[in-house]
């Protein structure tokens, strides 16, 4: 049962307490010894054009080749070509920021509730010692329409509710692209991942802020995880970093990405009925001493009533079947979560 709630990072901040305790990290930072500070190379992934993947063409078969690399060996691609304008792009990231300035208060009247994922607030606290991530967030189910709890969705500032609507609309258009181009970069039939993850189906927003932090080498933004997703869409912000990738036992730093390019990543559901083809990371995101972040991502969410398995055409006598069927992994993921477990290794055959 969750603990009562504390403060949110910018409550704190505000309030002048320095750094608390729960912040901070084990001594050394990072599993590796590492300083989470430390400098790391930039992950190689490629931009590629969504416009194309599904084309029969020469230019598309190039694309379906570059996204199976991509999501093979690392689990991460960036996607242009999405037929989201800049424009509509940057008035999503300006809406978040606006709403993470707003006062304390105004915030507060869409605080999640305690045992609760949606809504305003920082942490689910479940036992007394927990390590807390330095982020505050807004957490809303936007897909579909019949399961918003609009009591989460901001009146303030004007234009969120309608804007998160339209993006929405426009996310699971892309969504549906991507989830036919996985499909036939790996010789399949295109709507076989559609077709498993059911008609009910959903897809959280989540609203990410990162306040300035004064340890940036002994707090953490998020601790590492990977996504219960089938596969999440991320709007990283384009003038700070933070989000980082483990790849061989390694951290490499997500590159900065272009205004009208989405950050595409694998989450355990799709290595799942990927037969463990595409990679589900593990990723993190470390602090900024100087600078707030802010980032917004959209994960998909096969219907919890549905069987996860390895899609047939993937399991063969040379790749034999590595995950038992699942159903509704985001209770068994957040029973792991926080306890920084990985809870696909209970799939596992």
């Amino acid at each position: 049962m969750e603990k009562p709630k504390f403060k949110t990072v910018q409550e704190v901040v505000a309030a002048g307490e320095g750094l608390p305790d729960r912040y901070l990290q084990a001594p050394t930072g990072d599993d590796n010894g590492i300083p989470l500070n430390a400098s790391i190379p930039e992950m190689d992934i490629p931009a590629i054009d969504l416009s194309l993947l599904l084309s029969a063409s020469e230019d598309g078969r190039e694309e379906l080749n570059k996204l199976h690399l991509a999501l093979s060996t690392w689990g991460v691609v960036q996607v242009m070509n999405h037929g989201i304008t800049k424009a509509f792009l940057d008035k999503i990231y300006k809406l978040t920021k606006e709403f993470c300035a707003l006062p304390s208060e105004e915030k507060q009247k869409y605080a999640r509730d305690i045992g609760s994922i949606q809504g305003y607030g920082n942490d689910m606290i479940l036992w007394d010692d927990q390590v807390l991530d330095w982020i505050d967030r807004l957490y809303i189910t936007t897909y579909p329409e019949d399961q918003r709890q609009l009591k989460f969705w901001p009146q303030v500032p004007t234009g969120f509710r309608e804007t998160l609507h339209e993006y929405t609309m426009k996310q699971h258009l892309v969504i549906k692209q991507v989830f036919k181009a996985m499909a036939r970069s790996l010789e399949l039939e295109e709507n076989c991942f559609l077709d498993m993850c059911g008609a009910n189906a959903t897809m959280d927003t989540r609203f990410n802020m990162y306040p300035p932090c004064p340890r940036p080498d002994k707090v953490i933004g998020v601790k590492p995880h990977a996504d219960k997703s089938a596969f999440t869409l991320l709007l990283p912000d384009k003038n700070v970093e933070g989000l980082q990738f483990l790849k061989d036992g390694k951290w490499y730093k997500a590159p900065i990405v272009s205004a009208d390019t989405i950050l595409i990543n694998v989450g355990d559901q799709m290595e799942i009925m990927s037969n463990g083809i595409y990679k589900s990371p593990v990723h993190r995101v470390v602090t900024n001493r100087e600078k707030e972040r802010i980032s917004v991502a959209t994960f998909f969410i096969p219907g919890a009533d549905k069987e996860i398995q390895p899609v047939n055409g993937l399991v063969s006598e040379a790749r034999p079947r590595l995950y038992k069927p699942v159903k509704n992994y985001v209770k068994l993921l957040n029973n792991y979560y926080l306890q920084g477990l990985r809870p696909i290794a209970a799939s596992l055959i």
